[in-house]
């Protein structure tokens, strides 16, 4: 009996990766769009940024604020990120990217297990990393599908989903406006 479930478990949780790298889209579909996205251009000064934690039934979990202060040098930047959350927790990310070439990128921070790559297309920039994400006093580790669509030279959209072992758990979404 106890065979049966793990093997139904497995089946599952391969059916749910199956699934989940079927729907993923490459980030070259979206190289005619415009504006074209320049991540040294857009994070670079201080950008603002509104978004919320969405549970995998859609329900909101919490929401956030976070400010972003962004400096180049040569092919490496800096993303220094602090969040305020609705229920008043305070947290800080500091990403250090580097620009490889071809639209490539790869990106570490403190939280982020391994390293993040990303690629720049057009309008679009996808970023996949996993986080080490501290839950209830235990830390687990996230898969970050991460898109972000520049909508103008101010206005950027984001929307990460969160999976674990292909199952989804949730998204984040956010909304950046850079300041003038």
């Amino acid at each position: 009996m106890k065979r049966r479930t793990l093997a139904r478990l497995a089946l599952a949780l391969a059916a749910a990766t199956t699934l989940t790298s079927c729907a993923n889209v490459d980030p070259l579909a979206y190289r005619a769009e415009r504006p074209v996205l320049d991540l040294r251009e857009y994070f670079s000064g201080t950008i603002d940024g509104w978004g919320m934690f969405q549970d995998r039934s859609g329900r909101v979990q919490r929401r956030f604020t976070v400010v972003i202060r962004a400096e180049w040098q040569g092919d490496t930047g800096t993303l220094d990120e602090d969040f305020v959350w609705s229920d008043g927790e305070r947290q800080k990310r500091v990403w250090t990217l580097r620009r490889l070439g071809d639209g490539r990128y790869t990106g570490t921070a403190a939280d982020v297990v391994g390293e993040a790559q990303g690629r720049a297309a057009g309008n679009a920039f996808q970023w996949r990393y996993t986080m080490a994400l501290p839950v209830d006093g235990r830390v687990f580790h996230v898969d970050f599908d991460d898109w972000m669509f520049l909508i103008d030279e101010r206005v950027m959209l984001n929307r990460a989903v969160m999976s674990k072992f292909g199952v989804r758990l949730g998204e984040v979404t956010l909304s950046f406006t850079r300041r003038p």
